[in-house]
């Protein structure tokens, strides 16, 4: 039997009408419904299923009803397991989140009928290292920022890509991020735009210290390392803006203390994006990219 899980975002006022609007076709078009505890709340025959049992059931899609901060939540709970996602916008922002309200029952009757291409998205897996430990390990879609805590102060930073040395950054932060992630924070830095089908991961400074100092745009498949230098503060390690950790200030006297931050390649988000017809039947061309991902070390 088909399947279909549904995450919503808390706290919309247009929700409930929204998830029992998506929930009364999918059961029409004879698919089981998985729900998360958002949905749930809404539907009174869907009991609340947490997001690892969800991913256990190897729904057919997932529906996210939400913003870009609900997709990036849920990407990360769902790419290793290849499991597609369809973004419904009803946050303030839908970059990645791309079907309107009004275009959910068109994009649900595309996709129930393989009108559909599969959009793979890189994703940076993130390994913090100190003293030769890894101490934490996350995913991004985005980004991985790394910064100083609490003050506007500058910090140091060495880049190598695979093994090799190429630049000193003195700058307030840097950034690493995938093509999906090069038009958020990255951008606002400075960086460039990158489509998501380019195999690439750009590096780009916050607020460098140095004209010189400028967004590098390096092969998805380079290892990066980056080292931060002693710090009179504790840096803080950002994951999509949604999750991350601090780590303490470091002796400016124990070299070997430095953080070290090293990017490669891991796993891979599937977004459904659909394929509408035009007024003469054609539909446009497919469009799947090979996206990889990327490790972050500290």
């Amino acid at each position: 039997m088909k399947q279909a899980a549904i995450i919503s975002k808390p706290g919309r006022h247009e929700m409930g009408r929204v998830v029992r609007e998506v929930a009364r076709w999918l059961s029409e078009h004879h698919y089981a419904l998985i729900c998360d505890a958002v949905t749930a709340s809404f539907i009174a025959d869907c009991p609340a299923v947490e997001r690892a049992e969800m991913i256990r059931q190897k729904p057919d899609f997932v529906i996210v009803l939400g913003g870009d901060g609900t997709l990036l939540a849920t990407g990360h709970d769902v790419a290793r397991a290849g499991i597609p996602i369809v973004g419904v916008n009803l946050g303030s922002l839908g970059f990645l989140t791309e079907v309107k309200q009004e275009e959910i029952q068109q994009a649900l009757e595309a996709i129930d009928e393989g009108r559909f291409a599969l959009s793979l998205r890189s994703m940076l897996e993130c390994r913090l290292i100190r003293a030769g430990k890894t101490i934490a390990n996350y995913e991004a879609l985005n980004d991985v920022v790394v910064n100083q805590g609490a003050l506007a102060r500058i910090t140091d930073f060495d880049l190598h890509i695979n093994g090799q040395f190429v630049s000193n950054y003195k700058a307030d932060g840097l950034i690493v991020a995938t093509p999906t992630g090069s038009t958020a924070y990255s951008l606002a830095s400075g960086g460039p735009i990158l489509a998501p089908e380019v195999p690439a991961f750009v590096i780009t400074p916050v607020a460098s210290h140095a004209l010189t100092n400028r967004p590098l745009v390096v092969r998805d498949t380079d290892v990066i390392e980056i080292g931060m230098k002693s710090s009179r503060e504790a840096a803080f390690l950002a994951i999509d803006g949604q999750q991350g950790m601090s780590f303490p200030r470091m002796n400016a006297n124990k070299i070997k203390s430095k953080t070290q931050m090293i990017f490669s390649a891991s796993s891979c988000l599937r977004g459904a994006k659909v394929l509408f017809f035009d007024t003469h039947g054609r539909s446009p061309p497919q469009c799947a990219s090979d996206m990889r991902s990327s490790h972050f070390c500290a």
